[in-house]
């Protein structure tokens, strides 16, 4: 049993790399790794679960389906400071002539809403509610077709990929369903990696932004390597084997205070 004390942050931080080393890992198991009790357990696990970090069983929890996403709605209230200082890292990079593309994301909303003040921006999107946000000024906003798909407003299939290829931005920021230090960045569904996948290729410069929960996991879908992405805007620092595949992909790591 620990006799170190742990705040919340860091015990959270250091279940959900027991997690990714175990796949499944028991409350019991957990007590005793941390010397706590199985009430300060099962809050932590009910907090990791609500951000959708985990999926919870009768007595432990367990890593969610690579397939499966939470809804859109409740991944706007998961980690909501980090994704934040994360969008406000990235808008102090932007500048007024900017060509972007932004694809649909918790992230990249909360991004748009910190863009509000720039001006003179031509930002090709998939995401109305982005669309919206930025619609103002002399910004010039492309709301991409397609297939709808109300949960997180935004568009995919062919339809939307035929209309990416008509545009060339300086950057592509996309948000990431997950940082693997193998198989690079990914997502849990394949409609938005396509997407994803489609305006990386006609864009300069790959940002990616994922918080602290996306670093280390794996997902469905490939999006690209790491050695693609050229910055990484994320909220704390990456798992040791990640860092280091990070290093060696000469990716450009920010983290956002």
């Amino acid at each position: 049993m620990s006799t170190r004390k742990f705040t919340p942050e860091a015990r959270r931080t250091l279940i959900m790399d027991f997690a990714r080393e175990q796949g499944r890992i028991l409350v019991e198991d957990l007590t005793i790794r941390f010397g706590a009790s199985s009430e300060t357990i099962r809050r932590d696990l009910n907090h990791l679960a609500a951000i959708g970090a985990l999926r919870k069983f009768h007595g432990g929890a367990c890593l969610p389906s690579l397939t499966e996403e939470s809804p859109f709605a409740q991944r706007m209230a998961s980690q909501p400071t980090g994704k934040r200082s994360i969008a406000r890292a990235v808008v102090r990079s932007l500048t007024a002539g900017d060509t972007l593309f932004i694809d649909t994301g918790t992230t990249t909303l909360m991004l748009a809403e910190e863009m509000q003040p720039l001006t003179d921006l031509s930002v090709v999107t998939n995401s109305t509610a982005i669309a919206a946000t930025l619609a103002h000024g002399n910004n010039s906003i492309y709301l991409l077709g397609g297939l709808y798909q109300p949960d997180a407003g935004e568009t995919t299939g062919e339809i939307t990929i035929e209309q990416i290829a008509n545009f060339r931005a300086s950057h592509a920021i996309l948000t990431a369903g997950a940082v693997h230090p193998v198989n690079g960045m990914m997502d849990f569904s394949l409609g938005e990696a396509q997407v994803a996948r489609a305006m990386i290729e006609q864009a300069d410069h790959l940002v990616v932004l994922a918080d602290r929960t996306k670093l280390g996991r794996s997902a469905f879908a490939k999006v690209c390597p790491l050695s693609r992405i050229d910055r990484l805007v994320t909220d704390a620092p990456p798992p040791d084997d990640l860092a280091d595949a990070l290093r060696a992909a000469d990716v450009d790591v920010v983290i956002a205070e």
